[in-house]
């Protein structure tokens, strides 16, 4: 979850780990911390808080001088947040610091071991007990930092990613990782390290990704050295060119990313089926179907394995394929699935859903799928993330970076890709008519256009947002293939605004959550002209008797709706297998504006982080 940054090499670093530390904040934003060495002396500064408080503190304090450097922002798991656990952390000789996202599961038992031989602790962190361990077994053995890391992790249990330096030798940085990402940015005789490529996509597109279990030595003059942790075998480096650039991690005149990233949805939507719809031929192409197709058409079930809001696109495409394809399909938490001993057979498909691609449970539930023969696709946004390089194959949605912890086009793209598989399958077994595979994807293609036009309703929705943002609990009602919307619009707003709200299929509202309203209480009813219109007509009139407050989700020219509710916002017509594209904007937009109106952080909502890469 925590952001890293590192450099070496001919620049000042403190100006790149800065900008980096700013970039990867949607990681993390508890506390945030910045080492320097400029050949003589070791600076160190941090502080619990933003990047920002960081930033003020450190240019008072310290000189900023230096071509060696590592920075961190903190999501904090072992120790509150404070300016003492915040990272980087010395060891007691102070002559090693050390960076890390990720928990180590066995580190009081270690701790107990190093205080036994003399070692001192001043935070609570699991980092502090790992930087001491990788002195003790340098020390022990008179090793180099290389070995004396690589030695020390073989004796952790649990997930990390690391960089670590010794001042005695500023012309290396150490770096490893297991379970949490890390990219090094290859220059010219100058090194970048980072959570992720955003940190250095100015000055370098070349990067490595480290694999899992994998340790590198990153020495100014020297080629990046790989080594697998376990058995000190070497690895060829592969050097990828990124595709990131610039203009799209920075927020292009938006107040906050998210407004950005709800705006972006028609380009990443048409971006993600660009090349694999050609509506006009009835084609759909994606390799990682074609060249595995049977595994597809004769799997007994899929299973959906992901966490947040990809578990809701990934219960969206359960309607989808079910519908479309005739294909079972199980829809589970990740975080529940890897641990409940789960019935998973060769002739089963596991699709497994994430944005960064470097979600721990969805990660763990991948290799779980695999251990047992199944076949695993993945879904997510990051080219050359973890979860891709797992899969046997995936699709990747195009949705561009996505730097807003609460996930806007990820879901909309992740539902695009689901549905264009989904039709695909259905064409190859018979299970859809012709002419409705084919009206299908003309009415998929227009999907970017009528977006458009449901963000139109951005002032409308404000207005309705204002009478709303000071309410206690809201409830979410849809049925059919909107259900999930509704969870997904609930989430929302629990996540950026802080307050309470459910989300629950429309008929269960008698089963429990009508005992909630009163006049006080605001509900959201996704009520469009496709899919069970009079059903939740009859819900929105049980509302209306018990005094609620309806915002309903109408198609365009509605009228009966409009008689009942409170408020009503329009979408476009579309089919009822694509209205989730649709329907999700104005909650969304909704979500966003409440937030907004109560002064919340949109971008980064208290106690989230955006890649949860640690269980």
């Amino acid at each position: 979850m925590c952001g890293i940054v590192g450099y070496i090499g001919h620049r000042e670093a403190y100006p790149i780990i800065l900008k980096g530390l700013k970039r990867l904040e949607y990681r993390g934003y508890d506390s945030a911390g910045i080492a320097l060495f400029d050949g003589k002396d070791l600076k160190l500064s941090k502080t619990k808080g933003k990047v920002a408080d960081l930033q003020e503190r450190l240019e008072n304090e310290i000189s900023t001088s230096g071509n060696l450097g590592i920075g961190h922002t903190r999501w904090a798991t072992h120790g509150v947040p404070n300016d003492v656990n915040s990272h980087p952390h010395y060891s007691n000789s102070g002559d090693l610091v050390i960076i890390h996202n990720g928990i180590i599961e066995n580190y009081e038992s270690l701790k107990k071991e190093l205080i036994k031989r003399g070692y001192t602790f001043t935070s609570d962190t699991d980092t502090e007990v790992l930087v001491n361990l990788i002195e003790d077994v340098m020390k022990s053995d008179n090793l180099k930092l290389g070995k004396a890391v690589q030695i020390a992790l073989n004796q952790v249990v649990g997930a990390y990613a690391i960089s670590v330096f010794d001042k005695n030798k500023p012309n290396e940085i150490v770096v490893a990782r297991l379970g949490s990402p890390l990219a090094i940015g290859v220059g010219e005789d100058e090194f970048f390290i980072a959570s992720d490529a955003s940190p250095f996509i100015e000055y370098t597109n070349n990067a490595i990704y480290l694999e899992d279990e994998e340790m590198a030595i990153v020495r100014l003059g020297k080629k990046v050295k790989i080594r697998k942790i376990k058995d000190d075998s070497l690895v060829a480096p592969y050097i990828q060119e990124l595709q990131l650039n610039l203009e799209q991690i920075e927020k292009g005149g938006y107040e906050h990313f998210m407004l950005k990233e709800i705006y972006e949805q028609p380009n990443a939507i048409k971006d993600t089926y660009r090349g694999r719809l050609l509506a006009s031929q009835g084609i759909i192409k994606m390799s990682g179907i074609d060249d595995h197709l049977e595994k597809f058409t004769n799997a007994d079930r899929i299973i959906v394995v992901a966490c947040g809001t990809s578990w809701h696109a990934g219960l969206v495409s359960e309607y989808i394929f079910e519908d479309l394809a005739r294909i079972p399909v199980e829809v589970e938490y990740a975080s529940e699935f890897r641990y409940r001993n789960p019935i998973i057979t060769e002739n089963d498909v596991v699709i497994a859903i994430s944005q960064s691609g470097e979600t721990a449970d969805t990660l763990a539930a991948i290799k779980l799928a695999k251990s047992k023969g199944a076949f695993v696709f993945g879904v997510c946004n990051v080219v050359g993330s973890s979860i891709a390089r797992e899969t046997h194959a995936g699709a990747y949605t195009h949705a561009g970076p996505e730097i807003g912890v609460a996930s806007t086009k990820a879901f909309t793209t992740q539902i695009t890709v689901l549905t264009l598989i989904a039709l695909k399958l259905a064409k190859i077994k018979g299970t859809i008519s012709n002419s409705d595979y084919h009206y299908q994807l003309q009415e998929l293609e227009l999907i970017p256009e009528k977006v458009v036009e449901a963000l139109k309703a951005d002032d409308h929705i404000k207005k309705i947002a204002d009478t709303y943002k000071s309410v206690s609990n809201f409830l979410y009602l849809g049925r059919g293939y909107n259900f999930p919307v509704a969870l997904e619009g609930a989430l929302k707003l629990k996540e950026i605004s802080y307050i309470h709200a459910e989300g629950y299929p429309a008929a269960e509202m008698k089963h429990g959550p009508i005992a909630l309203i009163d006049e006080n209480m605001p509900i959201v009813v996704i009520a469009t002209k496709k899919g069970h219109y009079e059903k939740v007509v009859s819900n929105i009139q049980e509302i209306k008797s018990r005094k609620g407050k309806i915002i309903g989700i109408v198609t365009e020219g509605d009228v009966q709706v409009k008689e009942l509710a409170d408020h009503v916002i329009e979408i476009p017509e579309t089919l009822e297998s694509l209205s989730p594209l649709l329907t999700t904007i104005p909650l969304q937009l909704l979500s966003y504006y409440i937030a907004v109106l109560l002064d919340k952080n949109v971008d980064q909502p208290r106690n989230l982080a955006k890649s949860v890469t640690v269980e």
